[in-house]
């Protein structure tokens, strides 16, 4: 399957972009997730209680130089199933961390917050390819 998902380009600041990827939960809520090439991992937002089921076992580290210096400790989780367009996402495993940052940063500038990052994890499995000419995220099973 292929899938075409348009991406809002959304420039923060002067020549600082961020590729954005609307999603909505089998609930019906909708949540942005930035396209973030430079992280091994995916991460979904830890304040979205409800979206996800947390993994028994040990916390992971997750190494951000992005976020902090030193390792963020984080849980593991599975998300509950959401859509990407018609490209429909099941048991995708993330690490949760606190996005509050990031979607105070986003607040000062627009009204959009952050569910998640999509990973390189991601963006690997699905053999993304981002078009930026034509604004979107191809991704195939």
């Amino acid at each position: 399957m292929l899938a075409k998902i348009s991406i809002e380009i959304l420039e923060l600041e002067q020549n600082n972009y961020h590729l954005l990827v609307p999603s909505v939960f089998e609930n019906g809520e909708e949540g942005k997730w930035v396209i973030d090439t430079g992280a091994s991992k995916s991460v979904f937002d830890q304040n979205l209680e409800g979206y996800y089921q947390t993994l028994d076992g040990l916390p992971d580290e997750l190494h951000s130089a992005g976020f902090h210096d030193e390792p963020i400790t984080s849980s593991s989780a599975v998300l509950k199933t959401f859509s990407l367009g018609k490209f429909r996402i099941e048991g995708m495993k993330v690490a949760l961390i606190d996005l509050s940052h990031i979607n105070s940063l986003y607040s000062k500038s627009t009204r959009i917050k952050i569910c998640g990052l999509l990973g390189s994890d991601f963006l690997l499995e699905y053999k993304a390819e981002i078009d930026y000419r034509g604004k979107r995220l191809v991704l195939r099973k």
